[in-house]
């Protein structure tokens, strides 16, 4: 089995790409799902984060953005909440595995790939990258996202041209959704020939 590790940073297109690998057939492990369902309504996280943060959690779960208010800029606070749900992450990742034992080839999408050292945990990576302008209006379309959220996320990620510059695979998603497909299946079958 090939792990490939498929990253990006904010507003790049991740998301589009790893559907379109699934939509090859190629199981892809979502590492922000997996966040969402272990703080969402009766996540196992649920409990453990109001513990660490009071205040952040409610009937549904993690209140995402009282989190991120929380942490985004509070260094120790993040840490502390990385240490708890990266864990947990692993353990989700890990049954997943097992799960698709027999796949020739598996997908990690895993936004902070490099920031968390989890290349080291893959045998391939493929960056998803899109021009900065693209990026920006992507991420700024979408609901409650202001400038300095968004500067103080990508402030935190690993810049895209180092990302760029480590993969294996750049898939870029600044032009039609039908060359990004052609990039993927180029992707596929580049990692099926070993």
């Amino acid at each position: 089995m090939i792990v490939l590790g498929l990253t990006g940073s904010i507003g790049m297109g991740k998301s589009t790409v790893a559907k379109m690998f699934s939509d090859r057939g190629v199981p892809v492990f979502d590492a922000d799902a997996a966040v969402h369902r272990l703080q969402g309504k009766d996540g196992r996280l649920v409990a453990a984060i109001e513990a660490m943060f009071p205040g952040t959690t409610g009937p549904d779960g993690v209140d995402r953005q009282r989190l991120g208010e929380r942490v985004l800029n509070d260094t120790p606070a993040l840490r502390r909440l990385e240490a708890l749900v990266h864990p947990a992450v692993g353990e989700d990742r890990a049954a997943f595995l097992a799960d698709h034992s027999d796949a020739p080839m598996v997908v990690f999408d895993i936004p902070l790939l490099f920031e968390t050292g989890g290349e080291s945990r893959v045998d391939k990576v493929a960056v998803v990258s899109a021009p900065a302008d693209i990026q920006r209006e992507r991420v700024l379309a979408r609901p409650g996202m202001p400038v300095d959220r968004f500067e103080s996320i990508l402030a935190r990620q690993t810049p895209d041209a180092e990302k760029r510059a480590r993969a294996d695979f750049v898939i870029a998603t600044g032009g039609s959704l039908e060359e990004t497909r052609r990039a993927v299946d180029a992707v596929i079958a580049c990692v099926s020939r070993g």
